[in-house]
């Protein structure tokens, strides 16, 4: 199963529109679910995502609160024997603090955990759970001073294998622009593959990670 991991649009206040070079990625009918981190803010972005996939599993981000009033704080969806948690991220003192989303997966009980809101990609596995967060889809500026992250802070646990991880190092405080970027997660049963794509200097580039939640007898 294909499933767009993406967020943190800020259209119009903070971007014009998604990267074309990304649009003419996202085509309807190869992606059977989208995970949304947030932060939307207008309604025809959501008008385009429904025209990538009709299943769309929506957190509310902190500017969302007039578009998408009834959607939840977080959610889990279950693929197989995976949990996967979503939360936008805001929830998160300091803000994309790994140890607060190391007690906030292990509370919500997932096997990976999708948060969004710093707009900084990164990826990393910690004690046998993943977390992934996308980024920017448009590299809409943040103003946002965050926590020790993932990748600095977290170290490989036992439950799982992962191949290798990966930041987008570019993002930056003080109101400066990020890298746009998103994630397409391919499950196939345990397994996760998943691939990231950021634009950098104009061109789309891609890199991958592997995730296996290991099962017990």
């Amino acid at each position: 199963m294909l499933v767009l991991i993406i967020g943190d649009f800020h259209i119009p206040h903070r971007a014009i529109d998604l990267p074309s070079k990304f649009k003419r990625l996202l085509v309807p009918g190869k992606i059977q679910q989208i995970i949304c981190t947030g932060n939307l803010t207008s309604r025809e972005t959501l008008d385009y995502l429904r025209t990538v996939a009709s299943d769309i599993l929506l957190v509310k981000g902190d500017m969302d609160e007039s578009l998408t009033p009834t959607a939840p704080l977080s959610r889990v969806v279950t693929h197989g024997p995976l949990r996967i948690g979503v939360v936008h991220g805001h929830q998160v003192i300091p803000w994309g603090d790994a140890r607060t989303l190391g007690i906030m997966a292990r509370e919500m009980d997932v096997d990976i955990l999708v948060s969004g809101h710093t707009h900084r990609f990164e990826a990393f596995e910690h004690e046998g759970r993943f977390f992934v967060n996308p980024g920017s889809a448009t590299g809409a500026f943040e103003c946002v001073t965050t926590g020790p992250t993932l990748a600095a802070a977290a170290t490989t646990g036992e439950g799982g294998a992962v191949g290798g991880s990966i930041s987008n190092t570019t993002a930056a405080t003080g109101g400066t622009e990020t890298t746009a970027s998103f994630v397409l997660m391919d499950i196939q049963g345990a397994a996760v593959v998943m691939y990231v794509y950021q634009l950098i200097n104009g061109e789309v580039r891609v890199e991958k990670l592997d995730y296996t939640k290991r099962l017990y007898d």
